[in-house]
């Protein structure tokens, strides 16, 4: 595990200073060990948290005869196989890191290495005879790859901060994504929140040659339903496939732990981890007594006891909460309001005094079908096959009239899967963002960036169709970004055996109706869980992380703080200061629930302060 940054300037020449300051910016990626790679006009640096091959694992490295660079960030779980063919091929290697087989491997296989890589990656191999690069990120995007491309200028990183160092990069506000900032609480696309900086896209590869970026995509993903077995023969499955991920994932040279929240997911993972070592486990809470109610605590400290692993759990604060959100935003690299974001930052910081590596339960509920949002196309299946210009009507005539009772299914049930779906989780809604807004904006219906993906699986069900698209976006941008960042904030290395190739083709084999019932979501994988774990805990209804913002937003000491955000020079640039304020003193009055809002466009301030202001 590791960080790496580098660049490809033909008008720089060969500059240790900017490579290392590059990489100083990220050594909470790799505070072991630095290393770098420097040529006229291109430059490689590396941080390692030295996790396999603690002796000889240090990159960038290089392949048997030097032409090859490479740097790379991830674990790989096969690399011991892959190992043994390449040396069986003749292939010479100078280390036991999974590192190595990713150089030689592409040496051999091109890039289709990578249709044979079990892991978490994101790397990058200059060839130094021909000064281009080839690189790629994992298929379900879990480790970070960004990249900054302007006048001539390429520059590449685990993070968006590395690039603030390198004298090219041209710091500048993506001003006009902004509109979906405040709709996605992301950018639903390769675009960043910087001008000219880029997100490399889970399964795709990358060359850059002559000043050229081409992108690939090499991994889709695609359902092959078995409507044949029955949901003891999936959950059957699902155990079996689940237990050898959990084996591959605990490879390593220093100890593993594992979070542990109250779901079925992080106990399953702490469950399979425990049968083959002993184990520390890491769970958090909130401090204040009356914020119990939305502790996972409790339960995760039950359950631990029944398993009977060490558990290390803290408590959090209001103060520690509103204390650290800058510091979140600046890890983030880019805005994420999504408050869980916090609680993570301080379980990871707890548990990196004990382990350098640590296993969680994210991804179970995009693979097996585990929001209750996904519920809802069974409730409106008979109501989809009324014509669409009746349900239209009968929509827009309910969205008029004071609440009653079925008002909102017939409000939503006028749209069509792909707009319903962009609803659920919607911020802002897509018309009213532009009334908080200062400036002009095109108005781009969010649908359309979520509708290319609903295409791909235009004749499948709606609940697949929902669970793709958050393949494909929810989990890439949010999910992942925020276990990734988060973690490696305190040097701790996180793992995630939910997403796993093997795990994955088990996954997008399962019919619909073995992953939601109306009354249950995760149907197949809580009965694999069921027949290892409590009952309590295998039919644990989601939680995910809540806090207490509802509630402290309507205290005075954290009203004011960002009532202070609310009225600063950046807001009155960016933000109708009226509007954003309206929003904050209506929820402190309790005439409406505006939290959500509140808090999107605070973490927006709250990360511009950090890169526009303070840096």
């Amino acid at each position: 595990m590791c960080g790496f940054v580098g660049y490809i300037d033909s008008d720089m020449p060969a500059a240790e200073s900017c490579i290392r300051q590059m990489a100083d910016t990220i050594i909470h990626r790799g505070p072991d060990q630095d290393d770098y790679f420097i040529t006229d006009g291109a430059a490689l640096g590396f941080r390692r948290l030295s996790i396999i091959d603690l002796e000889g694992g240090s990159q960038p490295i290089e392949n048997e005869d030097g032409t090859l660079v490479l740097v790379f960030n991830g674990e790989i779980y096969n690399f011991q196989q892959l190992r043994e063919e390449l040396i069986a091929k003749g292939h010479v290697f100078k280390t036991l890191t999974d590192s190595e087989v990713l150089l030689h491997g592409y040496e051999e296989f091109g890039k289709d290495l990578l249709n044979r890589l079990r892991g978490m990656y994101a790397f990058v191999i200059y060839d130094k005879t021909n000064n281009k690069l080839f690189g790629a990120r994992d298929i379900f995007g879990i480790k970070p790859f960004y990249y900054y491309l302007h006048d001539g200028v390429f520059l590449f990183g685990n993070e968006i901060k590395s690039f603030l160092p390198h004298p090219a990069f041209q710091k500048e506000l993506n001003r006009a994504r902004i509109p979906e900032y405040m709709c996605f609480e992301y950018i639903p696309n390769r675009e960043t929140l910087f001008k000219n900086v880029f997100k490399l896209l889970g399964g795709e590869c990358f060359t850059y040659e002559n000043g050229k970026m081409t992108t690939e995509r090499y991994f889709d993903f695609a359902y092959n339903m078995d409507e044949s077995k029955t949901i003891e023969e999936w959950a059957d499955i699902i155990a079996d496939t689940f237990a050898k991920s959990t084996a591959a994932h605990k490879i390593s040279d220093v100890e593993v732990g594992c979070f542990l929240s109250s779901g079925v997911d992080s106990s399953y993972t702490v469950h399979e981890l425990n049968k083959l070592q002993k184990l520390k486990t890491f769970s958090i809470g909130y401090a204040e007594q009356s914020e119990q109610k939305y502790s996972e605590l409790a339960c995760a400290q039950e359950f631990a006891a029944v398993e009977g692993v060490e558990n290390y759990s803290i408590q959090i604060t209001a103060d520690d909460f509103f204390d650290s959100f800058p510091a979140v935003q600046y890890h983030m690299d880019e805005p994420l309001p999504n408050p869980s974001a916090v609680p993570l930052y301080h379980l990871a910081k707890n548990a990196a005094k004990y382990v350098k590596v640590v296993l969680s339960g994210e991804g179970a509920d995009e693979l097996f079908g585990g929001y209750n949002y996904y519920k809802e196309p069974l409730d409106y299946a008979k109501y989809m096959k009324v014509p669409q210009g009746i349900r239209s009507c009968l929509g827009a005539v309910a969205s008029k009239m004071p609440n009653f009772h079925g008002k909102r299914f017939l409000v939503r049930g006028r749209y069509p899967m792909e707009k319903r779906y962009i609803r659920n989780n919607y911020v802002f809604d897509w018309k009213e963002r532009f009334k908080y807004l200062r400036g002009k904006y095109e108005s781009i219906d969010p649908a359309e960036f979520t509708k290319p993906h609903f295409d791909k699986v235009r004749n499948l069900d709606d609940v697949t169709k929902m669970q793709f698209a958050d393949l494909n976006t929810w989990l890439l941008y949010d999910i992942l970004q925020k276990a990734d960042k988060m973690s490696m904030a305190s040097s701790l290395e996180l793992r995630v055996p939910f997403l796993d190739r093997e795990v994955l083709k088990v996954a997008l084999s399962i019919p619909a109706q073995h992953r939601v019932h109306r009354d249950k979501t995760k149907v197949a994988l809580r009965l694999a869980a069921s027949r290892e774990l409590p009952a309590k805990t295998a039919d644990m209804r989601k939680l995910g992380f809540p806090t207490p913002l509802n509630d402290w937003l309507r205290q005075d000491k954290y009203y004011n703080k960002v009532r202070a955000a609310f009225e600063s020079e950046a807001a009155a640039e960016l933000f109708n200061t009226d509007a954003i304020l309206k929003l904050l003193n209506d929820h402190k009055n309790g005439s409406a629930k505006n939290m959500k809002k509140i808090w999107s466009i605070y973490a927006f301030l709250t990360w511009y302060e950090e890169f526009f202001v303070k840096r």
